[in-house]
């Protein structure tokens, strides 16, 4: 039986890999690594930092070109399923081809594989689709949720209270969700948290480029930051060609015993490389 191994990698700093990712890397003989293109060249060079500074053993590293996603259609949920199915054809090509049985094969996955990630999804179609035979096992990543709040030092909750995670284009549909005061935004090519003003008392906690060299933090009240980060965002994406990018929005008013309290709130704009 082939095993499969899809291992968290973390947001970007080969640090933010467990302990138990770091002794899965060292039992892969082969990993799949998907091609995105010379535009995202240094995604590749901290894949390969990661993969020098934890292996020990021999291993291939089997590169795939990354099928292309249609990102303007009008049915979105079709268009996604339309590229995990080209991508399903290409993972069965590369277990079947590239790992001999009983080998172990292993896909790197940025952050955490349960949080927006494909993988997991893509897989177990395979599996439905009984087109190749294999086991497979998921070792957890450090999310760019948890560098997020690190960074920005704060905790991800507040007592007794829900956090939800969303994608950018559900916010701008349909606006801040009612009953939450913690929102995670990710996938935000729109830059959605522009909607809001001073009235609906919000701050936002914003990073791009997460555990990496070039990371960017803001914070602060979103009506008083929505222009920086707007401008900073598309600098950093014309600067690298791309950007992943990441934000808490936090209710400034929240009920405690009948009264409301104003929480405090970071105003940060720092480089890692300048600190």
């Amino acid at each position: 039986m082939r095993e499969i191994l899809i291992i968290g990698i973390g947001a970007g700093d080969p640090d933010h890999l467990t302990v138990q990712a770091i002794e899965a890397l060292r039992r892969v003989d082969v990993f799949f690594l998907l091609d995105k293109g010379a535009v995202k060249q240094d995604l590749a060079a901290l894949r390969q930092e990661i993969l020098r500074r934890h292996t020990t053993g021999a291993y291939r590293a089997v590169e795939i070109a990354d099928p292309e996603r249609d990102r303007t259609a009008a049915d979105y949920q079709a268009a996604v399923e339309d590229w995990r199915r080209r991508r399903a054809d290409r993972f069965a090509q590369l277990i079947r081809d590239e790992l001999p049985d009983g080998g172990c094969g292993a896909f790197l996955v940025w952050g955490d594989p349960a949080l927006y990630d494909s993988t997991l999804a893509i897989l177990d179609d395979l599996r439905e689709r009984d087109v190749v035979e294999f086991d497979h096992q998921v070792i957890p990543g450090i999310s760019s949720v948890a560098v997020l709040t690190a960074r920005h030092r704060i905790a991800l909750n507040r007592i007794g209270r829900p956090v939800q995670i969303t994608t950018g284009r559900r916010l701008a549909d349909e606006g801040f969700p009612t009953g939450v005061d913690d929102l995670v935004v990710m996938l935000d090519a729109q830059c959605a948290f522009t909607q809001f003003t001073a009235a609906d008392g919000i701050d936002i906690y914003w990073g791009a480029y997460l555990g990496t060299p070039d990371e960017i933090l803001i914070a602060g009240p979103v009506h008083e930051t929505a222009d920086r980060i707007v401008t900073a965002r598309a600098e950093a994406r014309r600067r690298k060609g791309w950007i992943m990018d990441t934000y808490l929005l936090r209710r400034t008013l929240v009920q405690t015993t009948g009264q409301h309290q104003k929480t405090g709130h970071q105003t940060r704009d720092d480089r890692a490389d300048d600190e």
